[in-house]
Order: structure tokens, then sequence, then C-alpha cells
């Protein structure tokens, strides 16, 4: 088995409240904000792989991953985790989970709701959770004082200098306008006019008319630009000292949920244009993470295989096959933990509900290994493969164990109940009934049918359709 590494988070104290993050967190199937380093464990491949990623946009160029995983795999714990060594690494990070209110191209305010609300989740080292805008915005205005008085120019004159290059970009000039809107108000000590160019930044406009009369710009981020607003964003960044901008967005099968053919297209053609852009290096400081399943990829007729253009971009090499591994593609498909890492992460829960204190372990090793083997009769090899439901039943048992102090873990163990996970959004979808379109075709097709056995209609039934024959 593989054991945690001297002075390995594994093995450090932890703070109560960082425990109790993690714990409710994983107990309910969701990813912690924070303290995710004690529980991570393999994947080291994949997460070199993504550390040359954030370097390359700290460098000034751009990224894309897919990153693709069963129903319960651990896609978001992984999005979450580098999004965290993104922030530590001096990035700015953007994060939203799409749904049907939120998607990368529409027509009904779908689109700037799904940029609004990663505005609202942009994040820095310094607020990791969130909220952040003003703080990026205030930090390129006293960076441009601090250049003003070094120089001995006027603070005009450098804002205009640093903005010159978004003004010629896509939207950039109103951008711009706004950036130096907000230096206004620094600069006269008007809120107001401070707090309407952040509101403009979030994308929280929802007219033109509005945004003209509080800032003098004609545009509004809408359905229409929200790519062009997020290559803004992350120059922007950039000017302001960070290393760029990394966009982090989940549950992507909603886009393959999408019953419509026109809005599905729509915004694959929206995730062919972020591709292009990524691989040809056109984006500056620019990084995209797209995670979902493998439904969502390769299903040839409502996912990203679907589409022609995708299909031949996002195709697997043809030479990484019989266990050779190939992480310079823009797909990653995370691979399945192995038993023994599977132990070592049971080992790191129990750390971490031990506090951090090794005298406070509920369960031996034995009971681990016991554990294992009881999901193994269970469930099979889901209980490393898909994971989630393996963690949730562990914390479960220690939660009990820590609570009835006189309980046997080996009495226990027979009562832990397993079940493989299963992605419930991704039901098969029922094939179109194509109905005759003549009366010849009706009448080979259509077989008479057997009488229903006659029953009593109830007093609340409808008698009318009670004889109805086809």
């Amino acid at each position: 088995m593989t054991e945690p590494q001297p002075g390995s988070s594994a093995q450090k104290a932890i703070r109560p409240r960082d425990r109790d993050a993690i714990l409710q967190s994983l107990r309910a199937g969701v990813v912690p904000r924070r303290g995710q380093q004690f529980v991570q464990v393999g994947r080291s491949e994949e997460v070199r792989a993504l550390l040359r990623d954030l370097d390359r946009i700290a460098d000034g160029g751009s990224a894309i991953r897919f990153v693709i995983g069963e129903f319960g795999s651990g896609k978001t714990f992984f999005l979450f985790l580098i999004r965290s060594i993104a922030l530590e690494k001096g990035l700015v990070t953007v994060h939203a989970d799409l749904t049907p209110d939120r998607r990368l191209q529409a027509s009904g305010g779908q689109a700037r709701s799904l940029y609004t609300e990663l505005m609202a989740n942009l994040a820095t080292r310094t607020k990791p959770d969130g909220g952040a805008v003003a703080s990026v915005v205030e930090r390129f205005v006293t960076s441009a004082l601090q250049e003003a008085r070094e120089k001995g120019a006027a603070v005009d004159a450098i804002l205009q200098d640093r903005l010159t290059s978004l003004a010629e970009m896509t939207g950039g000039y109103d951008f711009a306008e706004v950036v130096a809107a907000y230096w206004r108000g620094h600069d006269q000590g008007n809120d107001q006019l401070k707090s309407d160019a952040v509101r403009w930044l979030r994308g929280e406009f929802s007219t033109r008319t509005d945004a003209r009369k509080a800032l003098g710009v004609r545009t509004i981020v809408d359905d229409d630009n929200l790519y062009d607003q997020l290559k803004l964003f992350s120059r922007f960044t950039r000017l302001a000292g960070y290393g760029g901008l990394l966009v982090c967005l989940d549950e992507l099968v909603n886009l393959y949920k999408l019953a419509n053919t026109q809005a599905r297209s729509g915004n694959y053609e929206q995730i062919l244009r972020i591709l292009n852009d990524s691989l040809q290096g056109t984006s500056v400081g620019l990084g995209f993470l797209l995670g979902g399943t493998p439904e969502f990829l390769m299903d040839t007729r409502r996912g990203l295989y679907s589409y022609e253009a995708l299909r031949s971009r996002l195709a697997q090499n043809r030479f990484a096959t019989e266990g050779r591994k190939d992480f310079t593609g823009p797909v990653l498909h995370l691979a399945n933990l192995s038993p023994e890492e599977l132990f070592v992460l049971l080992r790191n829960l129990r750390h971490v509900h031990a506090s951090g204190e090794p005298e406070k372990y509920l369960l031996p090793d034995e009971a681990l290994v016991a554990f294992m083997e009881h999901c193994s009769k269970r469930v099979g090899e889901a209980y490393f493969r898909t994971p989630r439901s393996t963690i949730r039943a562990f914390l479960e048992l220690l939660a009990v164990l820590e609570q009835n102090p006189g309980a046997a873990w080996r009495d226990l163990l027979g009562g832990v109940e397993l079940a493989a996970e299963s992605n419930p959004d991704l039901e098969p979808v029922p094939e179109a009934v194509i109905e005759p379109t003549s009366e010849s075709t009706s009448e080979t097709a259509i077989q008479p049918q057997p009488a229903p056995a006659a029953r009593s209609p109830r007093a609340d039934e409808d008698d009318e359709l009670s004889s109805f024959r086809l």
C-alpha cells in the first residue's frame, strides 16, 4: 500500500473550521471550498499536465482542457484543486456550473446570466471565496497611480496608455471607458460612479439606456458578447499585475441535455470558437477548464462528437492505447483511483476526522482494509472508480463511531449500504416516433388492438373517453 510521506498534508494538524468544512461537504457529496490538499490522492500525472497549462497562461499564452470522468469520479474536486493551485500561482479564477438558465450561447439572457455568475465567483489569492472584481480594478488603478508618481506623469495619461491595447479589441473601447470611469470616481470620491463601473464589469446592467445614463457607454454585457468580455477581462487582469484568467465551467452535461437541436448546436459552436482560439494561441492569458461526462463528449447524437468540427479536434490520440498515455491533447480523461490510492484516501479522511491527531483515530488500518473489501463485495470495482458513495459511507461510519463510543466497527461494517453511482441526468433519450403520412401507410402500419377489458367507470372519470377506440 502507498503510505503518506512525512511532512505531507496528511501529517499536519487541521484547524476545526477546515475539518468541519471538509467533512460536511464530503458527506453531502459536494466539494469542500477549502482543504482539498488534505484529502487529494492520485492523479499526479494529470495535475502535472495542468500545471504546465497554468504556467503557459501566466506566460501570456492560452489553454483549454476538457476534464472527462464518470459521474461521481471526482471531476468537480479536480477542477477545484486546479483552481486553488491557479490562485497560488497568481492567476485570477472564475467558475460556474452550467444550468438550463446559464449557457454559453443563448438569446434569452442565459449567456449573460452565466457571465454574471462567473464574475460573482471571481477570485484572487487574497479573496479566494469570490467577489473580487472591485479588488482587481482597484489594484489596476493603484498600480497606475504608483507608475505616475515614479514617472512624474499625469495619471490620466498613464491610464490611457495602459488601456490602449484593450480599446483595439472587440468591445474594448467601452470596457476601457468603464475602467476610466472607475478612476474618475476614485479621484473625485464618487462612490456611486465606482459602484456603477463595477456593476457594468459584472454584467449587471440589463439595458443600454441605464448603462449610457450611468457611465456614458453604449454597450452592455449580453448574450452576444460573453466570450469577448472574458477575453477582455483576461487582458485586464494582466494589466492589473495578475498572471491571467482561468475559467472553470462544470456540469457541461446540461448542454448535452438540451432538447432543442439549434440551441445545442449554438453552444457547441461557441465551444468550437473557444477551442480554436486556445489552440491557435490567439487568446492572451486565458485558460478554460470544462468538466463533463463521457456521454457529453462521445455521444454521436447529442454530445460534442455530434458536431463534426469538434469531433475531429477532440479525437483521442490513436497511439495512446494499451496503457500508453498522452496528456498533451485538449481532452483529459481522469484515471480511476487504484485500490492503493483509495486506501491512502481513507487514511487521509480518518486523519481529517481526528483533526490531524493520530491518537484520536477511531479506526485501525485493519478496519480500512476490511471496509474496502466490504465495498468491493457490494459494488465491485465501482467503489474506487467512482469513489463518491464510498467516501460518504466511510464518513458516516466514522460519525457513528464518534457518537457511540461503545460501538465496535466490526459490528457496524455489515450494515454499510453501498450502490454504484449512476447519473440521473443521463436517462436514455426515447427514439422519435415517426408518424405515417399517407393513408396506405397507416393501413399497413397500424394493426387492430384488442379491446381492453371492460370495467365500470368511476364517478370522477370522463365517460366520453371510456369507449374511445383507435
